[in-house]
């Protein structure tokens, strides 16, 4: 009797399939090519990676099913997610490539850990079962914690390193904890459900209200488990230290992609398979926004390294973003996609400015070191401060129009006062940026540099990109917000 083998197409995971093999390949050949003093190889076969999972990613486009046993879902969102993450890859592998020549550390582990990095956040962009988002949530932070202290030679990344991986180790227990309890509210762990087993609100509707304050229990666990990676408040207490002691193209990957990755999660468990359940975990949900919103606009305000501040100010922005995830409507999704791809360029293209003027060791971080900047350096100064605006959400750049989109996708279900909050801590936040415009223009250096870092021109390219996508998205921003429009979330049944 012949074998019934079970047709498996592995187009949902195509791009991380990519990442991966490229990440293995780039190892083996720095194992073996190693010794060269210039391994300009190893960041070019990287972007090769990365340009063939844009291209898988391009390719399911349009694209709305479920793929191996219902646990990974391909559609319009989980695209538009994975292109956005091949972006922030690129551009942190070629700012990246500056940074490490610059310190003497340019090693193959470098580009293969952010390739797994990526290929993690994709997963979990697509993940249709909570085990698969565990696995991806493990995948790219444990790229992450290793990245973070990739200068080995110093202690304050060693110490970034290990907190972020102790902190880290909580966040996972608590998001297991939520996948055992939801599972042993409803006996499923998958988002839809389908031909191979129920999904949690399908099971939950059929075994009727007797554990749904287990249920409510588990969204919880999960809630925070994920609130961890975005970098939410009460659960951010690792962000400034990892920030700070991370080297500064890894701070700006980790700022604009576990923001997405997280938010992508998030997106998909509670506007999809728990949008039944949004009178429940709604409220939970708004304090953690109003909280992450104030706390982060806050506490930046005092800060003096230029990193910490940054760290406190993505804080922020995910209380922003969470104001689109709240509306649990279509406009909300759309914005979110929108702001967290417009975000992630703007972060990364200010980390890469620290990143130029930073010098040997991460060293040069502080206000005091801003000095007097655009009479010294008026380009990087330009760059920097359109960032900084962008931001804080001034017109004219993606920042205000990002804003806009998720305040408007909460007026529109009604949370008017939560774009009023939003508004304030804008503010707030612009008080912080301006404080570092004000060091840059208007007070003089201290002393003069004994040795001018240059920037390389990757580094320069970087800068550059991100700046004139944050000025092109700020006036001519419809092409991409069409875009995120058209990122449809699989429904199940549709």
């Amino acid at each position: 009797m012949p074998l019934d083998i079970p047709a498996v197409r592995l187009t949902g995971i195509a791009p991380e399939i990519a990442l991966c093999a490229t990440a293995l390949l780039l190892l083996v050949i720095d194992a073996v090519l190693g010794e060269r003093r210039n391994r300009w190889y190893l960041p070019a076969l990287a972007s090769i990676g990365l340009g063939l999972s844009i291209y898988f990613a391009t390719e399911a486009w349009g694209t709305t099913r479920l793929e191996l046993s219902g646990m990974v879902a391909v559609d319009g969102f989980a695209s538009f997610v994975k292109i956005t993450l091949a972006v922030f890859g690129l551009l942190t592998v070629w700012l990246g490539r500056d940074f490490l020549v610059r310190e003497r550390a340019e090693e193959g582990e470098f580009y293969g850990l952010v390739l797994f990095a990526v290929a993690g956040m994709m997963l979990m962009a697509g993940a249709a079962d909570l085990i698969v988002v565990f696995l991806a949530l493990e995948t790219f932070s444990l790229a992450l914690y290793v990245l973070v202290g990739f200068r080995r030679r110093s202690l304050l990344s060693q110490e970034s390193s290990m907190k972020y991986f102790l902190l880290g180790s909580f966040s996972t227990a608590f998001f297991l904890l939520g996948i055992a309890f939801v599972y042993g509210a409803v006996g499923s762990t998958n988002l839809y459900g389908g031909e191979d087993g129920p999904g949690i609100v399908s099971s939950f509707m059929a075994t009727g209200a007797s554990d749904v304050g287990l249920l409510i229990l588990a969204m919880g666990l999960l809630i925070v488990g994920l609130g961890f990676k975005v970098a939410a408040v009460p659960f951010h207490m690792w962000t400034p230290d990892a920030y700070q002691g991370a080297p500064s193209p890894v701070t700006g990957f980790m700022a604009a992609g576990s923001k997405i990755a997280g938010f992508a999660a998030l997106l998909r468990l509670l506007d999809v398979t728990l949008y039944p359940l949004r009178e429940d975990w709604r409220p939970l949900v708004i304090g953690v926004a109003v909280l992450t919103m104030v706390v982060g606009s806050v506490l930046a305000v005092v800060q003096e390294d230029v990193k910490r501040l940054l760290a406190y100010s993505s804080i922020a922005h995910a209380g922003f973003v969470f104001t689109g995830l709240i509306a649990a409507n279509d406009r909300g999704v759309s914005g979110s996609l929108f702001y967290l791809a417009t975000y992630g360029i703007t972060v990364l293209g200010a980390f890469a400015v620290v990143a130029v003027l930073s010098g040997r060791d991460d060293e040069k971080v502080t206000l005091r070191d801003y000095r007097g900047l655009f009479y010294d350096r008026p380009l990087l100064a330009g760059a920097l401060t359109l960032f900084l605006l962008s931001l804080a959400g001034v017109p004219v750049t993606s920042g205000f129009v990002a804003k806009l989109v998720v305040f408007g996708a909460a007026i529109q279900e009604g949370y008017w006062w939560l774009a009023v909050v939003g508004m304030v801590t804008s503010a707030i936040a612009a008080f912080f940026y301006l404080k570092v415009l004000v060091v840059m223009y208007m007070q003089e250096k201290e002393t003069e540099d004994a040795e001018r870092v240059r920037s390389g021109p990757l580094s320069t390219g970087v800068i550059g990109l991100a700046a004139l996508a944050t000025i092109v998205l700020g006036l001519y921003w419809g092409p991409l917000i069409d875009v995120a429009e058209r990122a449809t979330l699989f429904f199940a049944g549709g």
